[in-house]
């Protein structure tokens, strides 16, 4: 293959974006906090996807507020941390690679023009350079963690949007889960006990092998304490309340460890 070939089937381009972000390589923390939707970049060569104006900052275009929890709990925590950069309106990082909505033509009423015929090159593209390497620095934490040997448990972090399709959503947060509960409904009881959050149990999503990709491969395949956490997104708009929440998870956290953690 010449070199023409591969700069034709290159998707990110010099100044785009690495496809993750680490935080406290090295960090004490038995917690590996993972965020699939942190980011809402779009490679160059992708245009703005054919979006209207604004379209991308929507919940549709990331969690929105989750990098930012992350980053914080990440230095409360001293919590090894990996952030997706890219938008899941270019690809659903935590989607399975069959699944449908792997990559959307349309979310919550917006056509996504740029995926409507998305050539088969052009969507194994998109898997190679942002959802591959992305996956791959989550299982060269988990590797290196195992053969140390040190204690994991995986939490990963979303955001959810009050209302979807004209349908509120009344709870401050939810823990989602598949087969294996313990550390979620540990969790879910921690949120509970503070006394001011409706905490969703499996709301407002539930887990599973075909709608999912984190927890079902990173964490119940490999046996790990694992847990999803879904923070509704107007709480954490903005930096107060992205702190607010890192804070309130930093006290949390800690006395789970202690309970769930094992080399």
């Amino acid at each position: 293959m010449d070199a023409d070939s591969l700069a034709i089937e290159a998707l990110l381009q010099p100044g785009d974006p690495a496809p993750f972000e680490l935080l406290n390589r090295h960090g004490a923390s038995p917690w590996l906090l993972t965020a699939d939707h942190a980011g809402q970049a779009i490679p160059r060569a992708l245009g703005d996807l054919g979006l209207p104006p604004g379209e991308i900052d929507r919940h549709i275009g990331w969690d929105i507020g989750i990098a930012g929890v992350a980053r914080e709990l990440a230095t409360l925590l001293d919590a090894w941390t990996i952030l997706q950069a890219y938008s899941r309106l270019v690809i659903d990082c935590n989607r399975p690679l069959e699944s449908p909505t792997l990559i959307v033509a349309s979310s919550d009423g917006t056509a996504v023009p740029a995926n409507a015929t998305l050539t088969a090159q052009a969507r194994a593209a998109r898997v190679r350079e942002i959802f591959r390497p992305y996956h791959d620095a989550i299982v060269e934490a988990l590797e290196q963690r195992r053969l140390a040997p040190r204690p994991t448990l995986l939490m990963t972090l979303h955001s959810f949007t009050p209302a979807m399709a004209g349908v509120a959503r009344p709870w401050h947060c939810g823990v989602l889960y598949h087969r294996d509960a313990r550390l979620a409904h540990a969790l879910r009881d921690a949120l509970m006990a503070e006394g001011d959050l409706l905490v969703g149990d499996n709301q407002p999503y539930a887990v599973s092998d075909t709608s999912d990709y984190a927890i079902p491969v990173h964490g119940e395949a490999r046996g790990l304490p694992h847990v999803e956490l879904e923070i509704r997104q107007d709480l954490i708009a903005d930096a107060d309340g992205q702190r607010q929440w890192a804070l309130r998870l930093a006290r949390l956290l800690p006395p789970l460890a202690t309970r769930f953690a094992t080399a």
